[in-house]
């Protein structure tokens, strides 16, 4: 049976989406925590769950890895 299931640990519960973010579009109390960037890059679950916000996509990509996740980046 070729079925895809969302079994913990399976490669495609592991997938996550890396995408460009305007910081104007952050909630107010988060901009300035970007030390005057315009766009970091946030980390996001399949689910669309936000996991992490950061500076730079290479960044972005080695925090994913370092997790045992893979990174996908999404436009």
């Amino acid at each position: 049976m070729d079925t895809e299931q969302n079994i913990p640990g399976t490669a495609a519960e592991r997938i996550v989406y890396v995408r460009a973010v305007r910081v104007m579009d952050l909630p107010a109390e988060l901009r300035p925590q970007a030390g005057g960037a315009e766009t970091i890059y946030a980390v996001h679950a399949a689910d669309g769950a936000r996991l992490a916000l950061v500076r730079d996509r290479k960044l972005a990509h080695a925090l994913a890895r370092q997790n045992d996740m893979a990174p996908v980046s999404a436009h």
